[in-house]
C-alpha cells in the first residue's frame, strides 16, 4: 500500500511543479483585489509613488489598468498590467518579481525564446552574438511581422529606471531581450526575421528555430561584445572592482567597476580608502592636471563609498543628501510584507522595527517623516587634503545607477568637470534609494519591490540637468558600429583626443 502511494505521488508530483505556468488563467476577481492592494501598498508605504508623476496621471494609469484587468484572462495578463505600473513609477529600485514556482517553470521552458542577444549600437539593434543563420552586426527591422521600434517600446516595462529615462532600459533589453519578448508575447514556435546585413541596404528575411530559456542565456554568455563590457555582468573578485593608470605626465585614469566595497566596519572598504589615499597622494605628486573618472560599468554598491571618493575630487563641503524622507512612521499593511514569518506573529515582532524608523525618521512634517539630522546621510563633510584640484572628465553610461548614478551626480556638479558619454539610468537630483521593501500580492503571490527613502540628493542646479531624466553628458558620444565590431572604446578614445586637444 505505502508502495502504491509513494509511485502515486512520483506521478503527480511533476505536475504539481512543473504545471505552474504564466499562461494558464487567472480570474479577473483575482485581478481586482490584488490590484486594489497593490495601489494600497504603493499610497501607504512607497515615498516615490509622485516623484515624477503626479495624483492625476497617477489614478489615470490605475484607471487603465481597471480596464485592462477586464479585458484579461491569463495570470500573465495581470503580471503585465503590474509590471507597467512599476515601471511608470520611475524608480530604478523598483521591481517586480514572479513567484518561485513560475520563475521555475520559465527557466525550464525548451522552446519559444529568441534565440540571440541584441545590442543597442548607433541608434539600430543588432545582432551580438557571431553565428551561420544571421551575420553578427546585422540591424533587426522587424521579427514576426512586428518593427523592432514597437518591441522594443512593448518590452520598456520590465526593466525600471529613474524618472522617464530611456537609455537605462537598453541595458535590460541588451541582457534579458529574449526574455522579455517571451513575457509580451509569449512562446514562439519560429521568429520571421526581417534585417539588413552590414554595409547593405537590402531587406533580407530569415526563419529562426526558437530556442529555450536556458540556451539564449548561454549565447548571451558568450556575447560579442562581452570583451567590452564583461566587468559589469561579472562578479568581481575584490581585487578587480577599481583601478589607477597613469597615462602620461599630466593625465591618469581612475575606473571604478562597483561601490560594493562594504560598509565603514569592512575590511575591503578600509582596503578601498587606502587605495584613495595612496592613489591622490600619488597624483598630487605627480602634479596629475587631467583625471580621467570612468565609472561606465558602475550600477552601484553600498554607502560610503560614493561619498568618500567624491571627498577626493571637491573642493567644497558636502552631504551625501540635502534631504531624505518616508511616507508612514509605522510598517503599513503588514499582513502582506514580503517576510517568512506567519502572519498572526508579525505584529509582534514589528514593535523594534518601527522604532528603528521613528529614531531615523522623527520629523513629521504634512505626512512626510524626515530624516535626523545626525544620521550619516545628513552628515557635512569635508574635501580630502589630497582633492584633485584639475580637469576632471567623468565618463558616464546607461549602466550608471544607485550609488553609482549619486557619485556621477555630485562629480557632475563641479565646475571642473566635464561629462562624456550617455545618458545614465540613475537621476541628476534625487532618487528613492537605501531601505529595499517587498510586498506579496495575496492572490497572485506577485513580489512587488521598492526602496522607501526620497531622497534629495546634494547637487547644484544646471541648465542641462532634468528632474525626471538620467544624468546628461555635457559631450554626449556612443560607441560607434565600426568599434563594436573591434571592440573598441570610443569615448575613452574621444577623451584622450579631447584632453591632446585642449593642451594643444
Amino acid at each position: 500500500m505505502i508502495k502504491t502511494v509513494v509511485t502515486f505521488l512520483c506521478l503527480i508530483l511533476p505536475i504539481g511543479i512543473f504545471g505552474q505556468s504564466i499562461d494558464e488563467p487567472f480570474s479577473q476577481k483575482k485581478m481586482k483585489k490584488d490590484l486594489e492592494i497593490f495601489k494600497a501598498i504603493r499610497i501607504q508605504a512607497n515615498s516615490g509613488l509622485f516623484k515624477y508623476r503626479t495624483k492625476k496621471q497617477t489614478d489615470s494609469i490605475y484607471d487603465w489598468a481597471d480596464q485592462q484587468t477586464e479585458k484579461s484572462s491569463s495570470y500573465l495578463d495581470f503580471y503585465n498590467i503590474i509590471c507597467q505600473l512599476t515601471d511608470y513609477e520611475g524608480s530604478l529600485h523598483n521591481n517586480t518579481r514572479l513567484p518561485k514556482k513560475y520563475s521555475t517553470q520559465l527557466r525550464a521552458e525548451d522552446n519559444g525564446y529568441f534565440p540571440y542577444p541584441i545590442k543597442w549600437i548607433d541608434g539600430k539593434w543588432l545582432i551580438n552574438y557571431e553565428n551561420d543563420e544571421i551575420h553578427l552586426g546585422s540591424e533587426i527591422i522587424s521579427i514576426n511581422g512586428i518593427p523592432i521600434s514597437e518591441i522594443i517600446e512593448n518590452l520598456y516595462k520590465y526593466y525600471t529606471t529613474d524618472g522617464q529615462n530611456i537609455t537605462g532600459k537598453r541595458i535590460g533589453i541588451t541582457t534579458h531581450f529574449s526574455k522579455y519578448f517571451r513575457l509580451h508575447y509569449g512562446q514562439q514556435g519560429n521568429f520571421k526575421v526581417i534585417f539588413k546585413s552590414v554595409n547593405s541596404d537590402i531587406h533580407e528575411t530569415k526563419i529562426l528555430k526558437s530556442a529555450g530559456y536556458k540556451d539564449y542565456y548561454k549565447h548571451f554568455n558568450s556575447r560579442y561584445s562581452k570583451p567590452y563590457d564583461q566587468f559589469y555582468y561579472a562578479e568581481l573578485k575584490e581585487n578587480q572592482k577599481y583601478k589607477y593608470n597613469q597615462i602620461n605626465s599630466s593625465t591618469g585614469v581612475l575606473t571604478i567597476y562597483t561601490f560594493a566595497m562594504g560598509n565603514e566596519t569592512s575590511q575591503e572598504h578600509k582596503k578601498y580608502l587606502a587605495f584613495l589615499d595612496s592613489t591622490f597622494a600619488e597624483i598630487k605628486s605627480n602634479k596629475i592636471k587631467n583625471l580621467i573618472v570612468d565609472i561606465r560599468q558602475c550600477g552601484g554598491g553600498t554607502d560610503p563609498n560614493d561619498v568618500v571618493t567624491y571627498s577626493y575630487l571637491t573642493q567644497r563641503k558636502f552631504q551625501e543628501s540635502k534631504q531624505v524622507w518616508i511616507s508612514f512612521n509605522k510598517v503599513p499593511l503588514l499582513r502582506y510584507y514580503d517576510i517568512s514569518a506567519p502572519k498572526f506573529l508579525r505584529p509582534l515582532g514589528v514593535g523594534k522595527f518601527n522604532r528603528d524608523f521613528q529614531n531615523r525618521f522623527p520629523i513629521e512634517k504634512g505626512g512626510k517623516y524626515y530624516i535626523s539630522e545626525d544620521e550619516n546621510e545628513m552628515k557635512i563633510r569635508e574635501p580630502d587634503e589630497n582633492t584633485f584640484t584639475g580637469n576632471i572628465y567623468l565618463l558616464i553610461s546607461p549602466a550608471v545607477a544607485s550609488a553609482g548614478s549619486l557619485f556621477a551626480a555630485m562629480v557632475a556638479g563641479n565646475e571642473n568637470t566635464t561629462v562624456i558619454g550617455e545618458e545614465t539610468m540613475g537621476g541628476y537630483y534625487g532618487h528613492n534609494g537605501h531601505t529595499s521593501f517587498g510586498y506579496v500580492l495575496p492572490k497572485s503571490k506577485i513580489i512587488t519591490e521598492f526602496s522607501i527613502d526620497n531622497i534629495e540628493q546634494d547637487v547644484p542646479k544646471k541648465d542641462n540637468q532634468f528632474y525626471d531624466r538620467g544624468i546628461i553628458p555635457d559631450i554626449e558620444i556612443f560607441q560607434t558600429y565600426q568599434d563594436f565590431l573591434v571592440h573598441k572604446d570610443t569615448q575613452m578614445q574621444y577623451t584622450f583626443e579631447l584632453i591632446k586637444n585642449s593642451t594643444q
